[in-house]
């Protein structure tokens, strides 16, 4: 049980837009870097590999490699420092937490897309 006044703050925090972010997906994470006064919008790309938590304290770790070295960053959900986070493509996958790829090399990190019917696929059933 949450206590009343813990949830109408959390809930002024939260983020507006649920978003559906899922694990497999590859996505691109938009976050604000603050340099003094200036501040910048740097994209983050990679595949979400966890999530973990709930309501305002929940996050997910996205990996991607540079320089053919793996990197995890661990972002909160809720973060005002998001700007903004976009789905690329959806991955399917049969597990919570994807920490086998971090051995994967290649094409075997890749994870396999999902199958989804395309538009002109509903309209042809549809027609029918």
């Amino acid at each position: 049980m949450i206590h009343p006044l813990i949830k109408t703050v959390e809930d002024a925090a939260r983020r507006e837009k649920n978003l559906d972010v899922k694990i497999g997906d590859s996505v691109t994470v938009y976050v604000k870097i603050i340099e003094g006064d200036k501040h910048r919008i740097q994209p983050y790309s990679g595949v979400v590999i966890a999530r973990r938590g709930k309501g305002i304290g929940e996050t997910f770790t996205v990996r991607r490699i540079v320089n053919n070295e793996g990197v995890e960053r661990i972002f909160p959900l809720h973060s005002p420092k998001i700007s903004k986070i976009e789905i690329d493509r959806s991955g399917h996958v049969r597990r919570a937490k994807l920490y086998y790829l971090r051995e994967r090399v290649g094409k075997a990190r890749r994870v396999r897309d999902v199958k989804r019917e395309t538009l002109q696929k509903k309209e042809a059933v549809a027609a029918k």
